[in-house]
Formats: structure tokens, sequence, C-alpha cells
């Protein structure tokens, strides 16, 4: 090969490299301005394709029985869906605006009154003599105990406010994603070709595989954590009223949060201490047996419908579905599952893959 031919061969191979990497930076800018465009969105078409996966098999069924009308059956799918959200919501809000208004009327006519604490407070291990000197000042002189926790009531309070505006943003992203996922079910079918062919264009021959594993993990955590956590929070809302404890629709908002990252029985322990320290003890060891079946519904629930129906272990969800949740907040629930799951498969993938190559040869 002569000197001309081989830099002819040079300025040829620098000729497509330079216009390879401009296309590549061409496809990196679209895709960039593509996201950035679509950024409001992101949340609510993720959402509602987590909530139309959840759903889907109730969806087929429904849909089976109308004689195969799948917009129908999507129209009452996405009404049954608001009713289980905006109703709990609504008793919700009810129950805290009606706590707020009586604190507020009680504050303008100078009649908020704390009763003093039973004497056997006194008795209980650690807990009992702090509790019984702040109990009471509260009952002796409320504005002098509002007054020494004036700093961090000051610093508390704007936060108590903006989570409440975040509250009631999520309740209307949660709306319109359901609304995202009826649409998505009208149109299960091309819906489930577009999955099934980036499936297939990422993970080749084992795409169908990989599809049906996100799949099934979105529906695992929703029944095995989102689930078993809404269960226990409406169980123990109803133990929350029965006993009259001030507040209940908040402490059951605060029981849902920290059942969904399996930290439920630090809300019940509160509730039990105020309820043993104003009623009567038939009550109130009643109310804790009634708290103990909650927290014992966990154990025995979680093992049966997380994981279920999954070839990945049990624990596999769980750690990516608790670590997705610290990580990326509640939607990291299904993406932490879904990304372990899939890293899982593709470990053991990778292990299994000289061994079968060995065994062929």
């Amino acid at each position: 090969m002569t000197t001309e031919q081989r830099l002819s061969d040079h300025r040829e191979y620098v000729r497509r490299a330079i216009e390879v990497s401009i296309h590549v930076g061409l496809l990196i800018l679209l895709a960039s301005a593509c996201l950035m465009i679509l950024r409001p969105f992101v949340p609510l078409i993720t959402w509602g394709i987590i909530i139309a996966i959840a759903i889907y098999p109730a969806y087929r069924r429904l849909r089976s029985l109308l004689g195969d009308r799948g917009t129908l059956a999507a129209i009452i799918c996405i009404l049954i869906s608001l009713a289980i959200l905006v109703v709990p919501v609504t008793l919700l809000t009810t129950t805290l605006i009606d706590g707020v208004h009586s604190l507020t009327t009680h504050f303008r006519e100078g009649t908020i009154a704390v009763p003093p604490p039973p004497e056997n407070i006194k008795t209980w291990p650690l807990i009992g003599a702090p509790l019984d000197r702040v109990w009471n000042m509260a009952a002796t002189n409320l504005t002098g105990l509002l007054k020494s926790f004036a700093p961090q009531l000051r610093e508390f309070i704007p936060r108590i406010l903006s989570a409440s505006a975040g509250i009631g943003l999520t309740v209307v992203e949660f709306i319109l994603s359901i609304l995202v996922a009826g649409a998505l079910l009208a149109n299960a079918s091309g819906g489930a070709a577009v999955t099934r062919s980036l499936a297939n264009r990422l993970f080749g021959e084992k795409g169908p595989e990989f599809q049906e594993l996100a799949g099934s993990t979105i529906r695992s955590v929703t029944n095995g954590i989102l689930g078993v956590a809404v269960i226990q929070a409406v169980l123990a809302g109803v133990g929350f009223l029965v006993v009259g404890l001030p507040g209940a629709g908040l402490w059951t908002l605060f029981f849902l949060i920290a059942a969904v990252v399996q930290a439920g029985g630090l809300v019940l322990i509160p509730a039990i201490i105020y309820v043993f320290a104003i009623a009567s003890t038939t009550k109130a060891v009643l109310f804790l047996v009634w708290c103990i079946v909650v927290w014992l519904m966990e154990h025995v629930l979680k093992p049966l419908l997380l994981g279920r129906g999954i070839a990945v272990p049990m624990v596999v969800i769980f750690l990516g579905a608790i670590g997705g949740f610290l990580a990326l907040g509640i939607i990291g629930l299904f993406v932490g599952a879904i990304v372990l799951s899939v890293g899982y498969k593709l470990f053991l993938a990778w292990l299994e893959g000289p061994v079968a190559a060995k065994q062929e040869a």
C-alpha cells in the first residue's frame, strides 16, 4: 500500500469518525431537548404506567366480563381508582379542617385546656418523669409551655404548611396519573407492543422475560408494600377513631407513611401511651391488643404478597423497594425494585454464561 493510499484511508477514517461524532452529538442534543420538554410530565406518565400495570389484571378480568369492551372497562377502572383515592383524602381533609377550626376557636375564646396527667404516669419507666413534668406544665400553664417551645414551633410550622401544600399537589398529580393510566389501559395492546419492542432492543432474546419481570415487580410492590400499608392504615385508623384519639385522620396519615418504610410501629407507640394515660385500663389494653394485631399483619401479609409470581427472591424486591424509596421518594419503591430485580437477573445470567457455553461445547 502506497503512502498516498494510507493517507487517503486515514483521511476517510477521520472523516467518518467526525461524521459519527456529529451524529451522536445531535442525537444526544435531541434526546436532551425532548427530556427537557417532557420533564414536567415525566412524573405523571411514570405514575400512569405504574398504576396501569398494577391494575391490569383486574382490568383484563373486567374487560372479559364486559364482552371485550376495553374502553368501558378502562372507564370503570378509572372511576373505582379515583374513588379509592378521593374518598380517604376527603375524609382526612374534613378531619383536619374540623380539628384546626376547633383549635382556633378555643384559642380565640381562651377556653383551651389540657387535663392533668394521671397519677400513675410517674411510675412509667424512662419516660414517666419527663412526660409528667411536661404534661403538668401544659395543664397548669399552657401559654408558658408554648413560649418555651416557641423557637421550635416557629421553625416547625412553615414545614407543616409546606408539607400540606405538597400533599395537595401530590393528590392532584395522582388524579391526573389515574386518568393517564385509564388512557393506557384503553390502548393496552399498543402499549404492550411498544414495551415488548423496547425490551427486545435492550435485552435481546431475554426481552420478554424482563418485560414480564418488570410488570410482575410493579404488581408485587403494589400489593406487598403499598397494599399492606393501606390495609394496616385503615385498621389503625379504625382503632384511632374508636378510642377517640385526637386528630385520628392525621395519625392515620402518619401511620401510612411510616408503614410504607416499615416503621408503622413507631407511630403506634405514642398513640398507645396516650390512650393508657387518658382511658380506662380495659379500653387501653384492648387498644394495645388491636395495635399489636395491626403491626403483626405486616409480617403475615407481606410474605404472602411480596414477590408473589416473580422469579426473584423476596429479599431482592424488598431491599430494592425500600432503598429506592429512601433515594427517590415513593416512586423509588417501584423504580428501585425493578432496577434491583433486573440487575439480579443480569448478574445470574452473567454467572451462568460461561458454564452454559462450556456445556454446549
